[in-house]
């Protein structure tokens, strides 16, 4: 019936729907959401390598300390904690910057920023309990795995702080622009992409360990 009313106004049927599908290019934000997708897929694959190397390495303690006799679940949960409500204080963020609310993004945004800093604070007395106890990334591949694994997450982290930062200091300057608005929307994807990672982490990591 569309066709046929089509070709009754003098259009060519050969042509319709034509328009629907080829608007011209994808707005930019599309786009950079695309493309940081593909980045962040690629980093997964990186993390599932090194998943991959502690399953096999899990066992190879070198008649070392093995997870059990080395995890504070606690100090774990408290991390788990932290990390999972700087996602949830995020995405307030996510919607300041949606109804261009300075004040709130910038709250959101510090709150954030805290639980990361929190975060990565009870990451390192770990790791520096773990070396001061001779259970260093040197003593077994188990250990070598563990260091690799945890402390790539803890990288992304501090790598991602240092980039939230950046963000609040170019709203403060430049406001909700809109390549500000993209390189937020990325930003956003990168920081709740860590904390799928982390309750991998968490969950194949200390959980796991802790009861092996």
């Amino acid at each position: 019936m569309a066709v046929a009313a089509a070709v009754a106004r003098g259009h060519d049927p050969n042509l319709i729907g034509l328009d629907a599908v080829h608007d011209g290019p994808a707005p930019k934000r599309i786009v950079t959401g695309y493309g940081f997708w593909i980045f962040l897929l690629s980093d997964m694959v990186m993390f599932s390598c090194f998943f991959a190397a502690y399953a096999v390495l899990l066992g190879q303690t070198a008649g070392g300390p093995g997870g059990a006799e080395l995890f504070n679940l606690r100090n774990v949960a408290l991390e788990t904690a932290c990390l999972l409500a700087s996602s949830f204080t995020c995405g307030m963020a996510s919607i300041a910057a949606e109804v261009r609310s300075h004040l709130w993004f910038q709250i959101a945004m510090a709150v954030t920023c805290i639980l990361g800093l929190a975060f990565l604070s009870i990451e390192f007395h770990e790791f520096a309990d773990l070396v001061a106890r001779g259970a260093g990334p040197s003593r077994s591949a188990f250990l070598s795995a563990f260091f690799t694994l945890v402390g790539c997450h803890g990288l992304h982290v501090s790598g991602g702080t240092l980039w939230l930062l950046t963000m609040m200091a170019q709203v403060f300057a430049k406001g909700f622009r809109a390549d500000i608005q993209r390189r937020f929307l990325c930003f956003a994807l990168f920081w709740h992409a860590l904390d799928i990672i982390w309750v991998a982490v968490f969950s194949v990591v200390y959980l796991l360990g802790s009861a092996a």
